[in-house]
């Protein structure tokens, strides 16, 4: 046993770790911290096994087979917390008043508004930021935009332009998509 443990131990656990490092990579996507948590798990699944055996087998392939099944049921069960914060995840898109049509992201606090940004000068005053998000954005966008930085609300947006609320929808969607608002952040 203290060969065993010797040899596994040699070198600040090098081999040990080499072991834990092949088992992992077949997972990827881990930090270092992860690393030094699966390194932890090792430590006890090697006491564990070194408590365990019998010499009826080899060591190496019993210790390979146990860490194997251990990191796999770790792994599961850190997905398995993720997979549970999402479902508890809201959408900023959720309904929050269904008779006005307000959304969690309209009453978040935020400094930056982008109906403000858009349409606080007149339309020769605007920079070259400005022009490149709104090129981004459809005729019925710009619109929608427009009345959303003169405070209607979404239901009078809707009535006025003739919009249901899926065409509402994909119009506010748009207007505060990363991927156009983005322009007038750099």
């Amino acid at each position: 046993m203290e060969q065993i443990l010797a040899l596994y131990y040699a070198d600040n656990a090098k081999k040990l770790h080499n072991m834990v490092d092949k088992l992992i990579a077949k997972f990827g996507g881990l930090s270092e911290k992860d690393m030094d948590d699966f390194y932890s798990l090792a430590n006890e699944v090697f006491v564990d096994v070194m408590k365990r055996y019998d010499g009826s087998q080899s060591f190496d392939g019993l210790l390979y087979s146990c860490l194997l099944n251990r990191i796999k049921t770790e792994i599961t069960k850190r997905n398995r917390e993720k997979r549970r914060a999402d479902r508890l995840s809201v959408s900023i898109d959720a309904l929050v008043d269904e008779e006005e049509n307000v959304t969690l992201g309209e009453l978040l606090a935020d400094r930056f508004d982008v109906e403000e940004i858009v349409f606080e000068k007149n339309e020769a005053g605007y920079s070259n930021r400005m022009l490149s998000y709104l090129d981004r954005l459809s005729g019925i966008q710009r619109e929608v935009l427009k009345l959303m930085s003169a405070g209607y609300l979404p239901n009078e947006i809707k009535q006025k332009l003739h919009l249901n609320e899926k065409q509402y929808a994909n119009c506010s969607a748009a207007i505060r998509s990363y991927r156009n608002v983005s322009v007038l952040l750099h």
